[in-house]
């Protein structure tokens, strides 16, 4: 487990939201249990980890996991996901490791946004690292670009089609296009956090002036509901969409799989490792 403290720092002061963070904890604890699972990585994903969540916003929990080296080692095929119902507002679901790794080498947004989410609920010692450095291997940027549009294309067809919007869908088309500027100008993995595209990308002006006064209602708690579209901040983004559209094309995912196949053998050996002395600990290192 990563510093709790260190971690509820991300979480608002209210003890609700402490009582949130642990209930997540031993959930994901009873969950690897339950599975004979280990958990490498658990984070927030969403708007609690993108930066624009209300005081209302659901806890979307994401993790990867891996299992006993002989569970691998069969014919019949086993599910690559596993998912839990919590409660109306509370999501937790993970992705196998091999699952991982196969969207990993497909530079998946996702995958690189659990990675740098500022909530982590649980991590084995020293994978994030070790994951991450492989993802920067395996970056392709028009990879990311082609998720990052594709997910501002359809909400710019289901939601600036009319006269009238959810204000709060602003955001989910901003964030995608403001990733798609970045690995556009700088070429590296966008960050997670929408402040840091915001502050990095959009400079002082009346655009910025319109996006921080929705952030600003939004995370206060106040209802971002229908209301008529506004025209200047349409246009940034449908201009922005359109600068893009050209560059997504011809995406092709060609490295191979030998380094990470080996990084996945790597990892069985760890955990199996960690397993062995955890339970053993005269056991030889």
């Amino acid at each position: 487990m990563t510093n709790k403290s260190n971690n509820l720092r991300a979480f608002a002061s209210s003890r609700e939201t402490l009582n949130q963070f642990d209930l997540i904890t031993s959930e994901l604890k009873t969950l690897a249990a339950k599975e004979s699972v280990t958990i490498l990585w658990a984070c927030e994903s969403g708007s609690r980890a993108w930066g624009f969540e209300s005081v209302d916003s659901d806890y979307d929990v994401r993790f990867i996991y891996v299992r006993r080296r002989n569970d691998y080692l069969r014919a019949s095929p086993m599910r690559d996901v596993i998912e839990i119902p919590v409660s109306d507002s509370l999501d937790i679901s993970g992705w196998d490791l091999p699952k991982a790794l196969g969207l990993l080498r497909k530079s998946n947004p996702p995958l690189l946004e659990w990675l740098q989410s500022p909530i982590v609920y649980s991590e084995f010692p020293g994978f994030r690292q070790g994951f991450w450095n492989l993802c920067q291997d395996y970056f392709c940027p028009r990879a990311c670009m082609y998720h990052y549009l594709s997910m501002a294309e359809r909400n710019r067809r289901s939601y600036l089609s009319s006269g009238t919007i959810r204000l709060k869908r602003y955001f989910y088309m901003l964030r995608p296009i403001l990733s798609c500027q970045w690995l556009t100008e700088r070429g590296s993995i966008a960050p997670m956090e929408f402040g840091v595209l915001l502050d990095e990308l959009v400079p002082n002006g009346s655009v910025r002036e319109i996006i921080d006064e929705l952030l600003d209602r939004k995370r206060a708690g106040f209802e971002l509901g229908e209301a008529p579209v506004i025209p200047e901040l349409s246009r940034f983004i449908i201009e922005k969409m359109e600068t893009f559209q050209e560059v997504v094309k011809g995406t092709e995912f060609t490295k191979e799989w030998e380094p990470i196949d080996n990084y996945f053998r790597t990892i069985l050996d760890l955990v199996e490792g960690s397993t062995i002395r955890s339970i053993d600990p005269s056991a030889k290192q």
